[in-house]
C-alpha cells in the first residue's frame, strides 16, 4: 500500500495568488511557513517554505479569506510536476496538494497574531460568507454548538475534586 498525506499549519509568507485556467477553474497558490519542532546551534527556530496549491471554490475562498500572516492549516497531498523554464532547461517543482484549507483565526486577528484576539462567540466580521445580519448569525451559532464547552472556558473550574468510581474508568 502506498500513502501520500500531508498535514501542515502554518502562516501565508504572502496573499494567495488566485488564477483561472482557460476553462474557468479557479486556482489559488500561497506558501506556508511551518516552524520546526527543533532549534538550530544559535537556538533559533527555523521554519520550512511549503508551496501549496488548491483548486476550485476552495481556491476562491483562500484568496478572499487569507492574507499574508493568516495562521492556516492544510490537509492534502505532496505532488511533483517539471515544465520547460524560460531559459529552455527543465524546471521541476514539488508542491502540496491541498484538498482542504482551514482558517484557523477569526478574520481580523492576523494583525496582532491572536494577542488580543477573541476566540469566543463569533462577530459580524467574523463571518465572511453573506451578509445577514448578525442576530440570525448569532442565534445559528449557538444552534450549532449547543453541548459543546468553549475551548477557553474550563468546565470544571468551580468543581474542585472529580469523583469517579473504577467502573467508571475504561481500564
Amino acid at each position: 500500500m502506498m500513502m501520500n498525506r500531508v498535514v501542515l499549519v502554518g502562516r501565508l509568507t504572502k496573499d494567495p495568488e488566485l488564477r483561472y485556467t482557460p476553462n474557468g477553474v479557479a486556482v489559488a497558490s500561497f506558501t506556508l511557513a511551518v516552524n520546526r519542532t527543533f532549534t538550530n546551534q544559535q537556538g533559533e527556530r527555523e521554519a520550512d517554505f511549503i508551496n501549496c496549491v488548491i483548486w476550485r471554490k476552495p481556491a476562491e475562498n483562500v484568496a478572499n479569506y487569507l492574507k499574508k500572516g493568516s495562521l492556516a492549516g492544510v490537509d492534502g497531498r505532496i505532488q511533483t510536476r517539471s515544465y520547460e523554464g524560460q531559459d529552455g532547461k527543465r524546471v521541476y517543482v514539488t508542491e502540496v496538494q491541498a484538498e482542504s484549507v482551514q482558517f484557523l483565526e477569526p478574520r481580523n486577528s492576523t494583525g496582532n497574531r491572536g494577542d488580543n484576539a477573541s476566540y469566543g462567540a463569533p462577530r459580524e466580521q467574523d463571518f465572511p460568507f453573506g451578509n445577514n445580519n448578525n442576530q440570525n448569525q448569532q442565534q445559528q451559532y449557538n444552534r450549532d454548538n449547543q453541548g459543546y464547552t468553549r475551548v477557553d472556558k474550563d468546565p470544571f473550574a468551580n468543581e474542585g475534586q472529580i469523583d469517579i468510581s473504577d467502573d467508571d474508568l475504561p481500564f
